[in-house]
């Protein structure tokens, strides 16, 4: 999609009445919109108190929030002196306000947000950047105390990162040209063509009441996107059928998450999944079942995981659900009650067994994590690379009233047999990133029934939070992060054609 019209697109994403300006507009603002902050600010640390992973006090946030005044002017301070919020310029006071009670977070937000109309009145750094440019600012402060992944989305940013979860507009629909005829060539899951019952190979004869033919085939692919809600007609008929006539409803489609790769090698199925969207646990179950039901099915299996940054953990869960028999998955633990979840495997292992190897690297992270150290901990699977990125804390999310988006986080993740995954990461089965040789050595033990990981692998598995950075950094420096190459693909297929290595990599 062009820049214009994703532009365009994002703009109606936001709430009504909201106007999607540019940089400059914005800069232009007449005057600071106190009103808009108090309630962005109010509505934040509403939210925050009880659900932060560690517990602040709403007036610390809100002074540490304000520090963002001075971070667009040095000449600008703030300060909580004798019951009151004290704005002061480099030789006066400029603002001394009451400081409410300090579990009144409606208050504090309005506190604040005179606090900084006034520092807007007294400063051309201020006014240069606006009342969204005052609102991030804060959050960014805010947040500086926090973790790294807790963060403020401006309404822009969230519509768009909105967009690429829940995916473009359009039908899930690609057509194809076949035997001088028009068909249809693939099905997006969770697409509008699917939730109607379209299928490959279906033949269609009109797009819009217009007849279709194999030379228009890229014209028409190329018209399938469209603003979510927009129509679409088709006439579809199968085999020996005659045509019938459907409207398609264009929607959100998640983005492709999932690939069948080329086989590694004879019997050694590959899939890789890039990230975790609302659409991967369906996406993986229909690649998945491709693959099985190829002939004879493959008896083995490599599921990629490496360069995946995670994404959403329901998707994750909803993989591993997949691939276990039963069992947990995942456990989250934080102050809020709702924080607090035990997720198990409830399905079938739809692979019937298949041995199955991950392959993960130093930029495998949070859902992707989760996933490893599901099948890994339960003795499903042999994780193959190097540590992963140690991203182990959730997010919980809430739409602001400025169309923004705030991401804190609430909860900490613990794999099957109880230790963190924050800092620590995946310790994998079979370490790569350490070079050939040892590499080498690693596959020579296995054959005769030694995994050398073992103690570095009980030593990681035996963790409890909290663990100090030290401790970490110790057991990490076994499996050094790296970035996946060639040497994971040759373990993966040394271990997965030799059933006695591969039962000598499990864990048990």
């Amino acid at each position: 999609m062009k820049r214009a019209g994703l532009f365009l697109l994002i703009c109606l994403l936001l709430p009504p009445g909201l106007w999607c300006r540019t940089a400059d507009a914005a800069a232009a603002t007449a005057s600071f919109d106190s009103a808009a902050a108090a309630s962005v600010w109010s509505a934040a640390l509403t939210y925050i108190a009880p659900r932060a992973l560690n517990p602040v006090t709403i007036p610390q946030m809100t002074m540490w929030g304000l520090n963002g005044l001075a971070a667009l002017d040095p000449n600008l301070n703030t300060a909580l002196q004798d019951g009151e919020v004290r704005l002061y310029g480099p030789d006066r006071l400029l603002a001394a306000l009451p400081a409410p009670q300090p579990t009144d977070a409606a208050g504090w937000g309005r506190v604040a947000a005179q606090v900084a109309l006034a520092a807007y009145n007294a400063s051309p750094a201020l006014r240069m950047a606006g009342t969204q440019g005052i609102i991030g600012n804060f959050f960014d402060e805010l947040f500086n105390h926090f973790d790294p992944y807790s963060r403020y989305e401006s309404p822009v940013q969230a519509a768009q990162d909105q967009l690429m979860i829940t995916g473009l507009g359009g039908t899930g629909l690609t057509l194809a040209a076949k035997g001088g005829r028009v068909v249809i060539g693939a099905v997006a899951a969770d697409s509008p063509a699917a939730d109607i019952g379209l299928q490959p190979g279906m033949l269609v004869t009109q797009v819009n009441g217009r007849a279709a033919y194999p030379s228009m085939v890229e014209a028409l692919n190329n018209a399938m996107p469209g603003l979510p809600g927009s129509k679409l007609s088709l006439s579809v008929a199968e085999s020996g059928q005659e045509a019938q006539a459907l409207t398609l409803t264009r929607g959100f489609i998640p983005p492709q998450t999932v690939f069948t790769e080329p086989d590694l090698a004879p019997g050694i199925a590959m899939l890789k999944i890039s990230g975790f969207n609302k659409g991967t646990g369906d996406q993986f179950a229909q690649a998945l079942a491709g693959v099985m039901t190829q002939t004879p099915p493959p008896s083995t299996l490599v599921l990629d995981l490496r360069g995946n940054r995670g994404g959403v953990l329901r998707q994750a869960v909803l993989v591993a659900d997949s691939l276990l028999q039963s069992g947990p998955i995942a456990e989250t633990n934080g102050r809020d009650p709702d924080a607090d979840q035990a997720f198990k495997a409830e399905g079938a292992d739809l692979t019937d067994g298949a041995r199955l190897a991950v392959l993960v690297d130093g930029q495998t992270a949070s859902a992707a994590e989760i996933l490893s150290s599901a099948l890994a901990d339960d003795g499903r699977a042999v994780v193959i690379g190097s540590e992963t990125l140690g991203k182990g804390l959730v997010q919980t999310v809430t739409a602001l009233p400025d169309g923004g988006e705030l991401y804190v986080t609430w909860s900490r993740v613990l794999a099957p047999r109880g230790w963190p995954l924050q800092g620590m990461g995946v310790m994998p089965q079979i370490c790569t990133s350490n070079g050939p040789q040892a590499l080498n050595q690693q596959l020579a033990a296995l054959a005769q029934g030694r995994n050398l990981q073992s103690p570095v692998l009980a030593q990681a598995r035996a963790v409890r939070a909290p663990v100090s950075i030290d401790r970490i950094l110790a057991l990490r420096s076994a499996c050094p992060a790296d970035i996946g190459g060639g040497l994971d693909e040759q373990a993966a297929i040394a271990l997965l054609s030799n059933p006695e290595m591969y039962q000598a990599a499990l864990l048990h």
